[in-house]
């Protein structure tokens, strides 16, 4: 009898410059120049404070997660690495284990993640945690739900297109410049603040946060279509820092991932794209995680 076949062996993942970019990131903390993510975040928000209606009050919920630069077509596998300090925060999974899941399991080829439904899998799988794939757009009722989510503390992944030339804002490219960032915070701006569980920030007139340790009554959401009222705090694998977008921005890019980047179609590399392209696997969606023990 000819022998068995031998069994197939996944090579080790090759996990694109996380060595260079933990080591990178070691020396430019040590340096000071990557701050803490509270520091991060009142940079951020007093460098944009003239974008924020002065007619409303603003509260700011946000849950820090740690940066990590990618090299290569790594954006979803890291960005769902960083949601993971929240969904299992005493594991410590490495990377390496979230892109081996995802090769082993037909996911990606080169890491990219051209599929919401199979990025959900690969949490549940990798993370241990619930997972919940939206569709139908960041709009009309979705909407209610993903900022309640936000408010709660849970990490948001979010495909769009993002402008690399300008600030890494949210841009409309067809899906020429899709990307994935996590969202772990959000910025509302309210006609008044309830009155339980609120200090306003004393750097920042007008901005709120919820006390540490303290009940808070949930606030009001702004109604769609109130323009500037409502803004992600994202981080993406681009940048060290937090970003802050404008929610209708992002809802809009989401919307419009529709085709598969020329120049990666050209590159001469093998991609694992979903039956009915982008159109079928990220255009309109995203992804709701929560810590496997949550009940909302």
């Amino acid at each position: 009898m000819p022998p068995p076949p031998p069994a197939k062996v996944f090579a080790p993942p090759h996990v694109f410059g996380l060595e260079k970019s933990q080591l990178l990131k070691e020396a430019l903390e040590k340096d000071g120049r990557v701050p803490r993510g509270r520091e991060d975040v009142q940079r951020l928000l007093k460098l944009h404070k003239d974008r924020f209606r002065s007619d409303l009050q603003w509260i700011l919920f946000c849950a820090d997660v740690p940066s990590l630069i990618q090299e290569g077509p790594q954006c979803g596998l890291v960005a769902l690495w960083m949601a993971g300090t929240l969904l299992a925060p005493h594991s410590d999974i490495p990377l390496e284990r979230v892109v081996q899941v995802a090769m082993e399991r037909g996911y990606t080829a080169q890491g990219e993640m051209f599929s919401v439904a199979d990025m959900g899998r690969l949490a549940q799988e990798a993370l241990g945690c619930q997972a919940e794939v939206l569709c139908g757009g960041l709009g009309g009722p979705n909407r209610d739900h993903v900022l309640q989510h936000l408010v709660a503390g849970h990490p948001l992944l979010i495909p769009a297109s993002y402008d690399e030339d300008f600030n890494h804002e949210p841009c409309q490219r067809k899906g020429h410049k899709a990307h994935w960032a996590v969202s772990t915070g959000v910025l509302l701006g309210v006609q008044a603040v309830p009155g339980l569980g609120y200090a306003e920030d004393p750097e920042l007139p007008g901005l709120f946060h919820p006390e540490p340790g303290m009940p808070h009554q949930p606030p009001s959401v702004p109604e769609e279509g109130s323009p500037g009222a409502v803004y992600l705090l994202s981080k993406q694998g681009k940048s060290w820092h937090y970003q802050l977008w404008d929610y209708d921005q992002v809802r809009d890019s989401n919307l419009q991932l529709t085709d598969f980047s020329p120049s990666r179609a050209a590159d001469g590399r093998e991609y694992v794209v979903p039956a009915g392209g982008l159109q079928a696997g990220l255009c309109g969606q995203a992804l709701l995680l929560r810590p496997q023990d949550s009940s909302h």
